[in-house]
């Protein structure tokens, strides 16, 4: 039991791995003008602009024009990844 449990929770962590990558791709791109209608544009929009909006409803993210929304996530992404990683080492012992 405890080997399927560290593996779904591997696999979790791996996707909020990913996930990151996509909100860092997703603030990169914005810093140029990227193409609205491109595919990979949309997808990284359509991925990441639901999560920012709900982090915007609860906190002010705009500072001097600068989003830090991304940060945030990306934070709280960590901190989801180090509390699953501490998870994992503690199903090991």
């Amino acid at each position: 039991m405890n080997a399927f449990l560290i593996s779904i929770l591997q696999f979790i962590n791996l996707i909020i791995g990913i996930y990151i990558w996509v909100v860092i791709i997703a603030a990169l791109i914005t810093w140029v003008q990227p193409n609205p209608y491109n595919p990979i544009v949309r997808f990284l929009w359509n991925v990441t602009e639901p999560v920012y909006r709900w982090i915007r409803r609860y906190i002010p993210t705009t500072f001097g024009g600068f989003d830090i929304a991304p940060i945030i996530l990306i934070l709280a992404l960590q901190f989801l990844q180090i509390l699953i990683n501490n998870i994992i080492a503690s199903l090991y012992q």
